[in-house]
């Protein structure tokens, strides 16, 4: 039974988390041969205050609009 272990930053949606464990399982069977049935899929979500990247926390990040648009962290409650 694979079983996948996803962790995300806080802020995403039920529907996002839905269609993302769909499109995983959905992955797994047509790469390993899985039954849909079998496919584990453990979503985290992480408080931006403990997750650094380079360094530094994201809650400490400050992005420029632009940037924020272009990764869509206005989407994701990440900017």
């Amino acid at each position: 039974m694979p079983t996948l272990r996803v962790e995300l930053m806080e802020g995403r949606t039920p529907e996002q988390k839905k269609e993302l464990v769909k499109a995983l399982t959905q992955a797994v069977v047509d790469t390993l041969g899985s039954k849909p049935e079998s496919v584990d899929i453990l979503l985290y979500d992480i408080k931006r205050g403990d997750w650094a990247t380079g360094g530094v926390l994201w809650s400490a990040r400050q992005w420029p609009p632009a940037v924020q648009a272009a990764r869509g962290l206005f989407c994701c409650g990440v900017g």
